[in-house]
């Protein structure tokens, strides 16, 4: 392992060639732009958009049919023709899985709502305190607050200088490929366009597992385990495929062997960066071998979606003989449905009923201050912040300033 001598957040990596690049698909962009609602009084130059996921307005059947029909929509979610799409969606998921998720919804739903936009709220209000010469805006790809809604305020409120931060840590085309398309879209019908610069994915980030490591430690204080589990978030293996470069095609599982490095081919390959993140984890707690592992979560529809997954490994571990269950969710940067119900409670159930005593999963960064002050960092090593609107999306790359300590560089064919 070598290091890069970048401060830029963005990891970078080296080819059998030995020359080094950032991922292409997430460096600056110059194209559209955005608003928020906190910052400092008076307007605002530069407007940071906080993108995540989305989440229902209600824990009702009719607010999640709303919420699913809107997520399910999109093609880059539900990667099919568009008439399979249409016909899964409206004679299969619609008519049935809103009851059900609104029950489950109902099970984590607080006084203050959902806790993903709760959480998501709370971060942005950090980040705002932290950032006082940029407005700073949740702008979730679905449901509300809406970043059409988001994009809607730019043309009001003066915005030259747009930073969208994807909040998924590592890429896929069903989280930050959308967003980032959706808000260059709504941005590019704008009568005057913003520069833009785009937060890259920080999955290899000394910051970010420096954070998630910490929350692991605190939530495990006390409880002794015997196995630690690091649950992604799942997709369909030819979502992942699509991801590919120079004829890398992953494999989708652990005996492919072909995400155990990052390397050229696998640079925007979810898996790859699930399994750089487990490794940085690994690094940080010190986990022997034997005493993790990573899986992945929230399967949809009988495609074939990564393996391992999350309900076939609780299982497993549980009939191995493992009693006390850690489970980071190192995907999501917010506690949500798929942390709090499907982990935390049945997850627990799961592992419970086939021989496990107790299962622990570890909140996500959430609000946390040290979390919201990485995203400000991130934010500021795009120079939107001090460059002038015309140079914002060019210094970002050219001239770094992020304060950062610089990812690990992973040498290809390096023994």
């Amino acid at each position: 392992m070598t290091k890069s001598s970048s401060s830029h957040p963005l990891r970078v990596l080296e080819d059998d060639a030995g020359s080094l690049s950032p991922p292409s698909a997430l460096s600056s962009a110059s194209a559209p732009a955005s608003s928020s609602s906190l910052s400092a009084s008076g307007p605002a130059k530069t407007t940071v958009l906080l993108c995540n996921v989305g989440t229902p307005d209600a824990p009702t059947t009719t607010a999640v049919r709303r919420y699913l029909r809107e997520f399910l929509s999109d093609p880059r979610v539900l990667d099919m023709n568009a008439l399979g799409r249409f016909l899964l969606l409206h004679l299969v998921i619609l008519p049935f899985r809103p009851a059900k998720s609104a029950a489950a919804y109902r099970t984590v739903w607080t006084a203050a709502g959902s806790p993903l936009l709760v959480h998501t709220q709370g971060l942005a209000a950090a980040v705002a305190r932290a950032l006082p010469d940029a407005r700073v805006r949740v702008a979730m790809r679905y449901g509300n607050p809406s970043l059409r809604d988001a994009v809607d305020e730019l043309g009001r409120d003066g915005t030259q200088r747009v930073v969208i931060v994807p909040l998924f840590p590592q890429y896929a085309s069903a989280t930050t490929g959308s967003a980032l398309a959706e808000a260059f879209a709504l941005l590019g019908r704008l009568p005057v366009v913003p520069s833009v610069s785009v937060v890259p994915p920080f999955f290899g980030d000394d910051g970010f597992l420096d954070v998630v490591a910490d929350r692991v430690r605190a939530a495990t204080a006390g409880f002794a385990f015997d196995h630690v589990l690091f649950s992604d978030h799942g997709l369909p293996v030819q979502q992942v495929q699509k991801t590919a470069t120079g004829g890398h095609a992953c494999g989708g599982d652990d005996d492919s062997g072909c995400c155990a490095r990052l390397h050229a081919g696998n640079a925007s390959c979810y898996r790859a960066q699930c399994l750089a993140t487990t490794r940085g984890l690994v690094a940080r707690l010190g986990l022997a071998p034997g005493g993790f592992s990573t899986s992945f979560q929230s399967r949809l529809g009988r495609a074939r979606w990564l393996a391992p997954s999350t309900e076939d490994t609780i299982v497993a571990l549980a009939k191995a003989g493992k009693k006390r269950l850690v489970v980071a969710c190192p995907s999501f940067v917010a506690d949500c449905l798929e942390t709090l119900e499907e982990i935390a409670e049945r997850g627990r159930e799961l592992f419970v009923a086939h021989g496990g005593e107790d299962l622990k999963m570890v909140p996500c960064p959430n609000d946390d201050p040290r979390f919201a002050d990485l995203i400000a960092g991130y934010v500021r090593a795009t120079g939107a912040l001090s460059a002038s609107p015309a140079s914002t999306a060019s210094s970002w790359v050219s001239s770094p300033s992020s304060s950062l300590a610089a990812p690990e560089v992973e040498r290809v064919g390096a023994a």
